[in-house]
């Protein structure tokens, strides 16, 4: 079978066919050492070839098998002599293609159940007989096709895991990516390296040994042009991309006015004298701020700043000289919150500034070196190219900016009460030691006032809030405990330091039901 370039000698297939745990199956495979990419389920037999993938799986979805408008693959990637695991939605469809019957079952199973394996066979290998799973679905098996068998079941499905062992095709029934599922990513580790044979060698030092390949052969002599916002994701990218083609690139940095406090020096400090890169610096602070006056709907907002940001660069790239690409920072999270806007199953959260607001008539070809890559493994990538933790470590901005942290119109009295609040509460984490554990710790700027009491007159001023999560690549978080101590210096300093704010609230919501900023 030939192999299309992807640099990768071993490659993971990932279907999609709408699971909210989609990444989760991307993130087990990784996590092993093994290079994965997530596709539509409708991706043609011909890519699939082209791909030269060592297995395909199959994700869950919220569909059922036998509704008319069910997502179906192309049911020739059975033939491809390739092995095949389908998870939930993903075994009923291969069973329902295959020839066997599904049918919506009168007891629905969800949560942990006990896994009974009764077929020692490789996916099985070292997982004892008994274990737990994460089970979410209503329908079931009732025939299975020729060829298959049963090799584990629980209480609710006697078809809990089936398999062709001849053909190397396996189904689950129940979610081994979850953390619920006791021997999940064990099941999942035999899948790539006893049946696939995988090798597991896919580090950060070999993509980046296949990402300057991939960056030189995609821009050749042309001149690229990097938006640097001095955050974890351009940063990295800004690296790479240097170390790849030298003086070629030059990194744009557009102050858009909505940044955190000395945001602009500290960019300008560090990849000027530290990196040795080509930086281009414009303020365009007044340009952002009127195309947002009266604009309050977050989506709108995200819009017009992703649009106005490509207009600033091509105008800047007229001063700079002819560039034919555009490096961004986009991650795999991004990718995947956004691929609904392109027809992709998954529901979208929100467009993302890197993805979602980018016009049709854009003048440059992308060059995104970062697109499948989580954030935690952007971080890696960053040590392995010995940048410095301040930057490595550094948490999540968003690329809208403060913009998205004003809850309604943005102005630039209102910019300045939450850039003065959020370089507080940055501080104290700081200094408490906890910056480098919380994924993002941050203020915002709500559009509500209150009536407070200060020098014994009555007030009647804005409201902050805080918001801080774990996660660990931004597609789930939690809340922080924060010590009540690091809360109550927090909210001393905003209500004493910074001009018009008499009330801060702490947000204690998880991301889902919850995204992580409020806009």
């Amino acid at each position: 079978m030939g192999k299309s370039q992807h640099f990768e000698k071993d490659l993971i297939l990932i279907l999609d066919f709408g699971s909210q745990y989609n990444q989760l199956i991307a993130r087990r495979v990784r996590e092993q050492q093994v290079y994965c990419r997530l596709l539509p389920y409708k991706t043609s037999l011909e890519e699939i070839k082209k791909l030269g993938p060592k297995g395909i799986i199959m994700s869950g979805g919220p569909s059922s098998v036998y509704e008319p408008d069910a997502p179906q693959c192309d049911p020739a990637i059975f033939s491809l002599n390739i092995p095949i695991l389908g998870i939930c939605y993903g075994m009923q469809l291969m069973i329902k293609q295959l020839g066997g019957k599904i049918y919506g079952s009168s007891k629905r199973e969800y949560g942990k159940s006990e896994l009974t394996i009764n077929d020692a066979c490789a996916i099985f290998d070292g997982i004892p007989n008994c274990t737990i799973v994460w089970m979410s679905h209503g329908d079931s098996a009732s025939e299975l096709p020729k060829g298959f068998r049963q090799i584990g079941n629980t209480s609710n499905s006697q078809h809990a895991a089936v398999a062709n062992i001849g053909k190397g095709l396996y189904g689950f029934q129940f979610h081994p990516e979850v953390v619920h599922s006791r021997e999940g990513n064990k099941m999942i580790g035999n899948f790539l390296f006893s049946i696939c044979r995988c090798s597991g060698d896919w580090t950060m030092k070999s993509f980046i040994e296949s990402s300057l390949e991939k960056i030189r052969i995609q821009v050749g002599e042309e001149r690229v042009i990097l938006g640097l916002s001095g955050g974890v994701d351009s940063s990295v990218a800004a690296v790479l991309l240097h170390e790849a083609i030298g003086d070629q690139l030059t990194c744009v940095f557009i102050n858009n006015g909505l940044l955190r406090r000395d945001e602009a020096e500290k960019v300008n400090r560090v990849f000027r004298e530290h990196f040795k890169i080509n930086l281009h610096y414009a303020d365009r602070s007044d340009y952002f701020l009127n195309a947002l006056e009266g604009i309050t709907d977050p989506e709108r907002k995200r819009k017009v700043i992703g649009e106005k940001f490509i207009r600033v660069f091509e105008e800047e790239m007229l001063k700079i000289g002819d560039a034919k690409f555009l490096a961004q920072g986009t991650l795999y999270p991004d990718v995947i919150e956004s691929v609904s806007a392109k027809g992709g199953p998954s529901a979208t959260i929100k467009s993302h500034h890197n993805v979602g607001g980018l016009p049709d008539d854009l003048k440059f070809e992308l060059v995104e070196p970062l697109r499948d890559l989580f954030k935690d493994e952007v971080r890696e990538l960053g040590r392995e190219l010995r940048m410095h933790d301040d930057i490595v470590m550094r948490q999540p901005f968003p690329g809208p900016g403060l913009a998205i942290r004003i809850i309604g119109n943005v102005t630039k009295e209102r910019l300045e009460v939450l850039k003065e609040a959020d370089c507080i509460v940055v501080d104290e984490i700081k200094k408490e030691g906890l910056y480098k554990e919380i994924w993002q710790s941050f203020a915002v700027l709500l559009p509500v006032k209150s009536v407070g009491v200060m020098g014994d007159e009555r007030t009647y001023e804005n409201t902050i809030a805080l918001r801080a999560v774990t996660s660990l690549d931004g597609m789930t978080a939690d809340w922080v405990r924060l010590p009540y101590e690091v809360l109550e210096r927090i909210s001393n300093r905003i209500i004493n330091e910074v001009r018009g704010v008499n009330r801060v609230v702490y947000d204690i919501s998880s991301k889902p039901p919850s995204t992580i900023e409020w806009e």
